[in-house]
């Protein structure tokens, strides 16, 4: 399996191979962003062309080594805010009368997908590809599948997903935790 800097590398030389995998371990995950923050699927299809669009323009000065999981996450959440914003300005703009967004749902929603795309970037690479491959792919690939893309017994693949999910919790819950901390200038 293609570590990142490979496939980043093959990209860069028209490797279409590498393109193909490229998009096969992080489309699904760069989908999910705008999913997850209720976008339609349109906008979503925005949200993924843009986003690879950037891959595009930057691939010479990517130094991202084997956490283009976490850069793609970013930007497609900076795109999926944009698009959101634009599609506001839009609306606003076409009957000029513009509905009050449940501000405090939308950043509720927007803090807990940041709280995962900085959770998933705080584990290990074994971690986080697994956890990509079972909860960023639609449908999840079969465990064989799994174990022989991470290159991993199959019977570990169980038991490595429920520690993977367990340092994820652990994670996670620092991170709120620290969200609740009342701020120094309060």
């Amino acid at each position: 399996m293609d570590n990142d800097r490979q496939l980043i590398d093959g990209c860069r030389a028209g490797d279409r191979r590498a393109w193909r995998r490229l998009l096969d371990r992080y489309e699904r995950l760069v989908y999910a962003v705008p999913y997850n923050l209720g976008m339609s699927g349109e906008d979503a299809d925005d949200v993924v062309q843009s986003t690879f669009a950037i891959f595009l323009e930057r691939i010479d000065t990517l130094t991202t080594n084997d956490r283009l999981g976490a850069w793609l996450s970013t930007v497609a959440r900076r795109q999926t805010f944009r698009i959101w914003e634009r599609r506001q300005r839009d609306q606003a703009v076409a009957d000029r009368t513009v509905e009050s967004v449940d501000d405090s749902a939308w950043a509720t929603r927007i803090e807990e997908v940041e709280w995962v795309d900085r959770a998933l970037a705080g584990l290990n690479e074994r971690c986080r590809a697994l956890l990509t491959l079972l909860y960023f792919t639609d449908p999840p690939p079969p465990y064989d599948e799994i174990a022989r893309d991470l290159g991993r017994p199959v019977g570990s693949i169980g038991p490595t997903r429920a520690r993977c999910l367990a340092t994820l919790e652990k994670l996670l819950a620092e991170l709120v935790e620290e969200s609740d901390a009342p701020d120094a200038t309060d």
